[in-house]
């Protein structure tokens, strides 16, 4: 597909290079030609120097037969009306990026005014990931399919777990039948794992299994799954404001410390029911005073990453706190890897994920669309929720006679709402939404999970 990226910041970077790898044509207009070189210097990119308000940049990168226009730039107004030019420029569909929570109320207006396919918040996005691991703090990772009525829970093992040296098998089988170990990562390797696998102490391990299940399980191998309490959030950007939204409405205690005086009275005002403390966080004393050692919840989502990582792994050393990290910029993912930060949420990484969703459906002309994408372990591996059409040709075979690629695994059926940790006799069926996880690359529909004959 022809896929037009307007702005070359981290977003649009990401996007160009994660689009370019999936094999789409992809030209990036930016105005900065520094940043530009810098995208188009190592990837199979073309660049134009330019603004994508105007109509020549536009003609240049070849709008009218471009497949999807995607705006990112650091302007919600100026996303818009790129993608309002190119509807009325071409026939591409167009995505746009808008983070200002005025146009929150308007989205489904703004969409049908100007013929989005589809906005991305990733400030909204990244928070409601946030609200769901503070929800449920013994996870790292939390990702949703059929509609949150599976979820794909990534935690660690802890030294003296009863999961410690014991094969999925005698899990599924003494411990608990209705859940899937997807993926396993131990040492820097990744696996998809079979029944014979053994987990150990340390491994970071991804199941899937209904929420309710969930709790239930977790009990029965000893780790705490309440909800926290309370929350100290640093840092009082837009991202905050949407996740002190979302705590505050399930009944959490939040506090936000902010050094900017202007913005700590602006959030007072929209959040009546958080604490705003107006102060530098890098203060140890501060931070101390507010009760860093007896928060539930730590949330390091300043705008600078080397700070938020700072802040992070103090919180970790003084106390028990569930702690989250946001980075937007910092690419040494194996280093940020050992410092084992708990969970640490790229927000570039989410809008690549939707957007990669949709570019996927949208080239699938079969009817198999991909519902969910969520990249794990480090893009080692992808979780994808398929829609299943008429001539899908994987229905009405159980599973044990499906010729599936390997390091694949089919993990969940939803059909009509009700949910199968799949066993090897259950079958797919048409209207089903099917739930797999591989190391595969690339899965565009259902029928890329067999091999070919």
């Amino acid at each position: 597909m022809r896929i037009i990226i307007v702005g070359g910041g981290k977003t649009g970077a990401a996007l160009a290079v994660a689009l370019t790898d999936e094999g789409h044509d992809v030209t990036v207009i930016e105005q900065d030609g520094d940043r530009l070189q810098s995208i188009c210097a190592n990837s199979d990119i073309l660049g134009i120097c330019g603004n994508g308000m105007n109509y020549s940049s536009l003609t240049e990168a070849d709008i009218k037969d471009a497949d999807i226009l995607i705006a990112v730039t650091g302007s919600d107004e100026q996303n818009l009306l790129c993608c309002l030019f190119a509807k009325k420029t071409g026939h591409c569909s167009t995505i746009a990026r808008v983070r200002n929570p005025i146009f929150l109320k308007e989205n489904m207006f703004i969409r049908e005014q100007i013929g989005l396919s589809m906005i991305i918040n990733p400030e909204l996005a990244a928070a409601t990931e946030m609200s769901r691991l503070l929800r449920f703090p013994s996870a790292i990772e939390i990702n949703t399919f059929a509609k949150g009525r599976l979820e794909q829970l990534t935690f660690k093992i802890p030294r003296g777990s009863v999961l410690d040296g014991k094969n999925l098998n005698h899990v599924r089988n003494k411990i608990e039948s209705n859940l899937l170990f997807c993926s396993v990562q131990r040492e820097g390797k990744f696996y998809i794992p079979s029944g014979n696998f053994e987990l150990r102490a340390g491994d970071k391990a991804s199941i899937i299994i209904e929420p309710m299940v969930a709790q239930k399980f977790f009990r029965k191998i000893g780790i705490e799954t309440h909800a926290v309490k309370s929350a100290m959030l640093v840092g009082g950007g837009t991202m905050a404001y949407y996740l002190a939204q979302q705590l505050l409405h399930f009944g959490i205690h939040v506090k936000i410390i902010e050094i900017d005086s202007a913005r700590c009275q602006e959030l007072a005002e929209k959040l009546p029911d958080a604490l705003v403390i107006q102060g530098d966080a890098t203060d140890k004393e501060l931070l101390l005073e507010e009760g860093l050692e007896t928060t539930q919840a730590f949330v390091a989502i300043t705008g600078f990453d080397e700070e938020n990582i700072l802040l992070s792994l103090y919180a970790r050393e003084i106390s028990d706190a569930k702690v989250i990290t946001k980075i937007n910029r910092i690419a040494f993912d194996s280093v940020i890897e050992k410092l084992e930060l708990d969970s640490v949420i790229y927000p570039r990484h989410i809008t690549a994920e939707y957007i990669l969703q949709y570019v996927r459906a949208k080239q699938n002309a079969v009817g198999n669309n991909v519902e969910n994408l969520y990249k794990l372990n480090e893009d080692e591996v992808e979780a994808l929720e398929f829609k299943i059409g008429e001539k899908a040709p994987v229905v009405g075979i159980p599973l044990q006679d499906l010729p599936l690629k390997d390091n694949l695994l089919v993990c969940g059926i939803n059909r009509q709402g009700k949910i199968r940790i799949p066993r090897g006799s259950d079958t797919i069926q048409p209207g089903d939404t099917v739930i797999v996880v591989t190391g595969q690359k690339k899965l565009d529909d259902v029928g890329d999970i067999l091999k070919k004959s």
